[in-house]
């Protein structure tokens, strides 16, 4: 696994840095609150995905008083309703995780960051394929028809959806008899390319819908002046990080969450 320095100037090849990817991502999927405490970063988003709703260190350097920091973003986390959860990357120094140990936060959900160099890449669209403001009821319904996310979830959706401030698409390709198969939120964040909500229709999985929703969403991304790609993946998804490493995705880095043993895990 290539691991990428977590400074903000190094590279491998014409990769971004560790925090690069981790600005880029942070861009391209907002919150609706944050607070900052030196290089640490709280975000809420009435629950919705754990992305919006932990806390992180963006510098490994920033690591002192780490267990005061930790409980008051953890206070601060069940003030808003929301479970105390720590995101752990490359970029998180000696001092949290030491801190993190110390107080018994357990580890869970772990994810590959893969990402691509797009210089002289190019992706032709094939299929139907069209593509949408983020915000475009057309969209929406069917990302969150192939999502089958509970109602209280499709409204917080649709709030961060309005949040997003680097330009975005939705994109969906359909199937012949004209039902969404699969759909991606495309969106360019400072010239890295960040794909998000990928899914595809459980009936229509294994039939290639899901690579051409991402060829589409990457070439528009190149279209509009990106430079790299990167996406994030649940580590357990074999499928999915196949797929990604067949369009030329590379592991970067890996991150998973730490929340205080005893409550239940955030979905």
């Amino acid at each position: 696994m290539a691991i990428i320095g977590a400074d903000s100037t190094g590279t491998e090849g014409n990769l971004p840095t560790t925090l690069a990817i981790e600005a880029a991502c942070l861009s391209a999927w907002p919150a609706i609150s944050t607070v900052h405490d030196g290089a640490w970063i709280w975000r809420f988003a009435h629950g919705y995905s754990k992305r919006s709703n932990s806390f992180q260190s963006l510098d490994p350097a920033d690591d002192g008083d780490a267990d005061r920091r930790i409980a008051y973003l953890a206070a601060l986390s069940a003030r808003n309703g929301i479970e105390p959860v720590f995101r752990v990357t490359p970029l998180a120094g000696p001092g949290v995780l030491e801190a993190l140990d110390h107080g018994g936060w357990a580890a869970f959900d772990e994810s590959c960051v893969l990402a691509m160099d797009l210089d002289g890449r190019s992706f032709e669209r094939t299929g139907d394929v069209r593509f949408f403001n983020p915000t475009d009821p057309r969209w929406f319904r069917a990302q969150t028809a192939l999502s089958a996310g509970p109602g209280k979830t499709v409204e917080t959706l649709k709030t961060l959806l309005g949040l997003i401030a680097p330009e975005a698409r939705g994109v969906v390709t359909y199937a012949p008899d004209g039902t969404p198969a699969a759909a991606a939120l495309a969106v360019n964040a400072g010239g890295i390319g960040v794909y998000l909500n990928v899914v595809t229709d459980r009936t229509k999985r294994r039939q290639g819908y899901g690579a051409t929703v991402m060829r589409a969403a990457i070439g528009w991304t190149i279209d509009n002046g990106a430079r790299s790609a990167a996406i994030q993946v649940s580590a357990d998804n074999v499928p999915a990080i196949r797929l990604y490493e067949e369009l030329g995705f590379v592991e970067q880095y890996r991150y998973h969450y730490r929340q205080p043993a005893g409550p239940s895990r955030p979905a």
